[in-house]
């Protein structure tokens, strides 16, 4: 098989989440970082901020290889998404398909609904409510929790960090709630 071609197949549990979870030793061996994805929010508004809020009073540049990492991830998305992007339809699961339907979302081409998630939506309550609120919310909780899913859920229990677990268990509980106790009436809604 071809590199490209390898490279453009969905590759099994088995190797890529050891290859992601990998990076957690790598970065700590390499330059004793935390791997995490939501602290470089905030250091882009420490470095682009002048006001003298003590929550971005700190030396980012100290932070600069984050902003690097964080880049890598958007410009290697562009080209992933661009030139090695795999031409076959998403496979969902058929059961997926059906619950998605009885919710009314029909449109399955994406990596996500575009039902829900389009340009179109933008600027109706729909989507205010999921793109607004919903990135208010994800925001407020990630803080909240002292960072995101990828930080707490990959680098910190790897660690071993009792607040990661504990982090880590509130998102699948938030996620499994919203899934089968909100969405549902939200999709009502609209």
């Amino acid at each position: 098989m071809e590199l490209l071609e390898l490279i453009r197949q969905p590759w099994p549990w088995y190797v890529a989440g050891p290859l992601i979870g990998l990076t957690v030793p790598a970065l700590l061996l390499i330059g004793n970082k935390s791997f995490g994805i939501s602290s470089s929010l905030r250091h882009i508004c420490a470095a682009c901020i002048p006001a003298n809020i003590p929550f971005f009073s700190y030396d980012w540049k100290h932070e600069i290889w984050n902003l690097v990492f964080v880049a890598g991830i958007l410009i290697g998305g562009f080209l992933a998404g661009h030139f090695l992007a795999n031409p076959e339809a998403i496979q969902i699961s058929p059961q997926t398909v059906a619950d998605l339907k009885a919710l009314g979302i029909q449109d399955f081409t994406g990596l996500m609904p575009g039902d829900i998630f389009n340009v179109a939506n933008l600027f109706t309550l729909k989507g205010l409510v999921f793109f607004v609120l919903g990135g208010f919310l994800v925001g407020f909780g990630t803080r909240m929790a002292g960072g995101c899913t990828s930080g707490h859920s990959i680098m910190g229990i790897s660690n071993l960090q009792w607040p990661s677990l504990v982090a880590t268990c509130c998102f699948m509980a938030g996620g499994f709630a919203m899934t089968h106790l909100i969405l549902p009436h939200l999709m009502k809604l609209f």
